[in-house]
């Protein structure tokens, strides 16, 4: 039974540019590299769940929901960064949800838990 997210895969094109948008626009936290593959895995603040940003061709995406305190106030911070929305902040049973790409084309789907847990 699956207990939490350990490591989601993300295809990018650069991978020092898809460091600096995950640490500096999501807050990601960079904890290792791995230049033979190519790859960079990079950790949430406050769990051990990781992103692996890598370049290998891998079969089809999958899609993951990453928790935020308000999505109305990430989009917005996100917005102001030249980030693209491609969905805006939309009413979900918990709370909001919204969609934006990283620079890779890349969706990215946040939401938060404002209406509390089901």
């Amino acid at each position: 039974m699956l207990k939490k997210i350990d490591c989601v895969m993300v295809r990018v094109d650069d991978l020092d540019q898809a460091r600096d948008f995950y640490r500096d626009r999501l807050g990601l936290i960079e904890l290792w590299r791995d230049d033979s593959e190519p790859a960079v895995g990079m950790r949430f603040p406050e769990s051990d769940a990781e992103i692996v940003l890598h370049m290998m061709e891998l079969p089809q995406r999958i899609e993951v929901h990453y928790l935020v305190d308000s999505v109305e106030r990430s989009i917005g911070e996100l917005r102001a960064h030249g980030v693209k929305v491609v969905r805006q902040p939309f009413d979900v049973a918990i709370g909001k949800c919204a969609v934006f790409l990283d620079p890779f084309g890349n969706a990215v789907s946040i939401l938060d838990m404002t209406k509390g847990p089901r």
